[in-house]
């Protein structure tokens, strides 16, 4: 497996960027996971391949304690990817949900942006928008409850 040291390097920019601490893209059988704490971790038909964090960069702790109740929520929306994201189209631009607001299934909810790249992330059913998770402009992990629908 040939190793690919810039998408090794965007993906470690991209943490600093955000402010996470972990980011992992995966691809077919390959993955590529960047931690600052831990190493670089290449996983697929290969070993493991290290890259040491940086200890003078300060780590910010996740004090948040998760929503269980939105997390076992049938209609809980989750994110598919590590990013930023974004509640409308365009900074000035109105949200493209509200609580409150009923949706149906291939709305688009929100805009997670990962590695430059804008990914819209649409209702999977129709509802009612109970909760938003998910601030504007804040980073996401994978599996983070976003919002939920009933």
């Amino acid at each position: 497996m040939k190793i690919d040291s810039k998408a090794i390097k965007e993906l470690a920019a991209l943490l600093e960027e955000t402010g996470l601490n972990e980011i992992e893209v995966k691809d077919d059988d390959q993955a590529i996971r960047v931690s600052k704490g831990g190493g670089t971790v290449v996983s697929g038909a290969s070993a493991p391949v290290s890259m040491p964090s940086d200890p003078s960069v300060p780590q910010q702790p996740n004090v948040s304690a998760p929503d269980t109740t939105a997390h076992s929520h049938p209609g809980a929306v989750t994110s598919p990817m590590v990013g930023t994201a974004y509640m409308a189209a365009e900074p000035d631009a109105a949200a493209f949900v509200s609580k409150g607001d009923s949706v149906k299934a291939g709305d688009t909810l929100m805009i997670i942006e990962a590695m430059k790249v804008m990914n819209p992330i649409k209702a999977e059913k129709g509802g009612t928008i109970t909760q938003i998770l998910a601030e504007d402009g804040q980073p996401v992990e994978f599996g983070d409850v976003l919002m939920v629908i009933e």
